[in-house]
């Protein structure tokens, strides 16, 4: 798989909120959509980071009991998995499935696993599962949660590269993620490169809106004649 998009490309998405993003896939398609994204709330361990963007490196964890299988194959497994992490194209983005009855037993996001996992190319991670050492944890690094959880327990990888479900949406390997506190969105690449151009046109034709309604003595007259000049705007 060849790298889709440029790091300029790259860039303009990190440069605005995934409500953004969603706002601009919308006018790039012509319609409202209702999948694509997350749907569940997400606990951010840096509530005030920027969003990040990069393809999907995919897992499955599992903390709540022993694992069946030996030290050694466990350990090579969790190797073959920061591998896969490790490749292109990037930058990546950690999806994690925790598949227990409940899930978020065992933290496997802590201050150990994110100092890998940034040092391996990943900008952020989206899992249900939970996270641990706040305050402690990289603070460029986003961890997406479900829970808080103080101690790993058994929690280990038990599968990866493999389509998994999150919050509500279904990643697959690869896939183009635009995540930030508010939940992640799919990016299609067919459209990824238009998005610049539609994010500079959302943003514009909220402008007057935005204007006209912080301003003194509003009006739903103001609002009425601030809608024309945002329809106004190509």
């Amino acid at each position: 798989m060849e790298q889709l998009l440029s790091p300029e490309i790259f860039a303009s998405l990190e440069g605005v909120d995934t409500p953004t993003v969603c706002n601009a896939i919308e006018l790039v398609l012509g319609h409202r959509t209702a999948d694509g994204f997350t749907t569940q709330p997400v606990i951010a361990a840096h509530p005030n980071l920027p969003a990040f963007v990069g393809y999907a490196r995919t897992g499955v964890i599992r903390g709540s009991q022993p694992a069946q299988e030996s030290p050694g194959e466990v350990r090579a497994r969790r190797i073959a998995y920061y591998r896969y992490v490790a490749a292109q194209p990037g930058p990546t983005v950690v999806v994690l499935q925790d598949i227990d009855p409940r899930p978020g037993l065992g933290a496997f996001w802590g201050e150990v696993n994110v100092a890998i996992h940034k040092g391996l190319g990943a900008r952020g991670v989206l899992t249900n599962g939970s996270m641990r050492d706040l305050g402690a944890i990289d603070p460029s690094f986003q961890i997406l949660a479900g829970s808080l959880s103080p101690s790993h327990a058994f929690v280990r990888i038990e599968a990866f590269d493999c389509p998994v479900e999150v919050f509500g949406l279904t990643i697959r390997p690869n896939d183009l993620l635009h995540a930030d506190r508010h939940g992640a969105v799919i990016i299609d690449p067919q459209i990824a490169r238009e998005l610049p151009r539609a994010i500079d046109l959302v943003t514009r034709k909220e402008a007057p809106i935005l204007k006209a309604a912080r301003s003194p003595g509003f009006t739903v007259e103001k609002l009425i004649a601030a809608w024309g000049g945002a329809e106004d705007i190509h």
